[in-house]
């Protein structure tokens, strides 16, 4: 590899650097957590009845999303709660 392309590949590890961190003071600016894999069922309404602290319309949009028991919604929204750090 020549001394071009080395030079090339460093400048594009700190231009990646740069905008990890970027990306992250953006995460933390909008009070927002990382999750590597989404799931189909959290749903934008879900996750914000959450940031709301409202447990029963989570439950209930989940429920309308999923077609699942009360029981289960209610499993299945605590998960996401934890696993999003809500």
């Amino acid at each position: 590899m020549s001394t071009l392309e080395m030079q090339e590949i460093a400048a594009l590890k700190q231009r990646i650097f740069r905008l990890e961190a970027q990306v992250d003071q953006l995460y933390r600016h909008l009070s927002l957590t990382f999750v590597e894999q989404a799931e189909a069922s959290d749903d934008p309404r879900i996750i914000e009845a959450l940031r709301r602290n409202n447990i029963i319309e989570a439950v209930k949009y989940y429920r309308e999303v999923t077609g699942v028991s009360l029981e289960a919604a209610k499993a299945a929204v605590d998960e996401i709660r934890a696993r999003r750090g809500i």
